[in-house]
């Protein structure tokens, strides 16, 4: 209940602390975007075995960076803690991509790349849907079980109209 009503208090850590904690998630995410640019080859070529639409590599590539968040916010579903749930998966989705597209856009800067950051209409269809639930959930204060299997369909229809449109 503190989490829903904000009535927890946490010591303000020192700003020693705040700046390694900030180089260490830098790191981290560089570590990432590294790691994802070495895999990205065996994943595009798995996904061209298997004759998937190429944009099948990029969720392959966001499923693995949110792996361990994943499976820890399905272990809290599964024990019925759906709102811990919610913002474990809420949290991990909004740091790598609050913190993944400003890094990439600074590193294809520097490397001289062009960056294309484009969504055709059927993402953009679940993007502005998945922002609809998302406020809805958000705004009742507590997650429910049902919220839970919604965002899951939704996920899931995402899925099936990417890898088969």
């Amino acid at each position: 209940d503190h989490a829903v009503h904000g009535s927890q208090s946490h010591p303000k850590p020192s700003n020693q602390k705040t700046i390694i904690s900030a180089f260490a998630l830098i790191m981290a995410l560089i570590a990432v975007i590294v790691l994802a640019k070495q895999l990205a080859p065996f994943i595009e070529a798995g996904v061209q075995a298997v004759g998937a639409p190429h944009e099948v590599v990029g969720i392959l590539i966001a499923c693995l960076v949110l792996l361990p968040e994943s499976f820890t916010a399905i272990r809290q579903a599964i024990d019925n803690k759906m709102q811990n749930s919610f913002n474990l998966a809420y949290g991990s989705g909004l740091a790598s991509v609050g913190l993944t597209i400003p890094v990439v856009a600074v590193l294809s800067y520097v490397f001289g790349i062009t960056l294309t950051l484009g969504l055709d209409a059927k993402s953009l269809v679940f993007l502005m849907l998945t922002f609809i639930l998302s406020i809805m959930t958000i705004s009742m204060g507590r997650a429910t079980f049902a919220q839970g299997i919604i965002h899951l369909v939704v996920f899931g229809a995402y899925l099936r109209l990417s890898i088969t449109p």
